[in-house]
């Protein structure tokens, strides 16, 4: 097979959750069929060696497929007019793969989309506006493009179906992974010294590890830190690790008007080198968010062994299992209460974290690899 994965999530700015999935899949798949050839599609313009410089880290087996045009214009005018993508990409492969739900017009051979949620049918207000209207705008006609759609949950396929369930035939659900070289206890006590000592943090934390946004519920797990703080003295620091997402002000704003400024520590984007040391070093993880379509930061959290709190809301609880501590993510109390658990037992927190090592060997990108290619020799036949 000639496969074409669609490379837009992995070289357009810091990578979230989306191009993550992308590579993990990818680079796993590659390695682990040699008898395909695999290629990174995208559009260039000029300059093609920078965006071939950012997929240098995950290419080792899969090679370039440039488009000579604008990309932005590309996908603007798409959105309106069926402008082929084979115009650009030509008639060479089997199977091309888009990892962020939006599909163009006219692709040559079969055509694959991912679908992670439908947070912006469920709670459309958590989304961000621009985001928002691509997806009004641009889901349901790559829907209905696509030959397979792709989703990483049974949660989110259920909410794919409650709101488009004339598609529901050709749903396949591949569960995302996660990298056990990358994401493992943390041996090197002097390395998470030297994460605490770059990032301010003093003593134990809870650590929070994702985007800052309304989504992942962190106005509300401020206010429990707070009622969590009021019941215990000396409690250790919230750590509230990511980069800006949208409507962050009130975020910032909680920690302020609960006089928390000198407890919870905000870090800004994490590099990927450090995110293990500060995962490692933490008390727990805590992961209240609202809606996931998956969740990859707690399984991440159980890989290194870290004891997890976190929703018992949307895929969550598929993700964990019962290596966690759950919460009513709508409820203060429930969300302090857990802290309050995790922290007070020792007992548990070890429990939690040999639970969590052994659910993580299960769910790695080798495993989602294979259950991909499955699809894609489904769509084969």
């Amino acid at each position: 097979m000639k496969i074409s994965f669609d490379a837009v999530p992995i070289i357009n700015g810091k990578m979230t959750g989306v191009g993550w999935c992308e590579v993990g899949q990818t680079m796993a798949m590659a390695r682990l069929h040699p008898e395909d050839n695999f290629y990174y599609s995208f559009f260039s313009r000029k300059d093609d060696h920078i965006k071939i410089s950012k997929l240098a880290p995950f290419s080792k087996d899969i090679g370039a497929h440039i488009g000579h045009f604008s990309g932005l214009a590309y996908r603007t005018t798409s959105l309106v007019l069926p402008v082929p993508y084979k115009w650009f990409f030509g008639k060479d492969m089997d199977i091309t793969h888009f990892f962020n739900y939006i599909a163009p017009p006219r692709v040559h051979g079969k055509t694959v989309i991912t679908v992670h949620d439908m947070v912006y049918k469920s709670i459309p207000e958590t989304v961000r506006g621009r985001t928002r209207k691509v997806l009004e705008t641009g889901l349901e006609a790559s829907m209905e493009r696509a030959d397979m759609i792709v989703t990483v949950s049974e949660f989110s396929k259920s909410e794919i179906i409650r709101y488009y369930p004339q598609h529901e035939h050709k749903i396949r659900v591949v569960p995302c992974g996660v990298d056990l070289e990358k994401f493992k206890p943390c041996e090197d006590l002097q390395l998470i010294t030297e994460v605490k000592e770059k990032l301010g943090i003093e003593g134990d934390y809870f650590l929070y590890l994702g985007t800052i946004e309304p989504r992942k519920n962190l106005e509300r797990l401020i206010t429990a830190y707070d009622m969590f703080c009021k019941r215990v003295e000396n409690a250790p620091k919230l750590v509230l690790a990511g980069g800006k997402g949208w409507l962050y002000d009130a975020i910032f704003q909680r920690v302020t008007d609960l006089n928390l400024s000198d407890k919870v520590l905000f870090t800004q984007y994490i590099p990927s080198e450090d995110i293990n040391p500060l995962m490692c070093g933490s008390l727990a993880f805590v992961f209240p968010s609202v809606y996931e379509g998956f969740g990859m930061p707690p399984l991440e959290a159980m890989a290194c062994g870290v004891p997890v709190l976190t929703a018992d809301a949307a895929s969550l609880p598929e993700v964990t299992g019962d290596c966690a501590v759950y919460c009513d993510p709508y409820s203060e109390e429930t969300i302090a209460e857990g802290l309050y658990t995790l922290w007070s037992s020792p007992e548990l927190r070890a429990d939690l974290s040999r639970r969590g090592l052994e659910r993580a060997k299960t769910l790695t990108w080798d495993h989602s690899a294979e259950l991909l290619y499955n699809v894609y020799k489904e769509l084969m036949k």
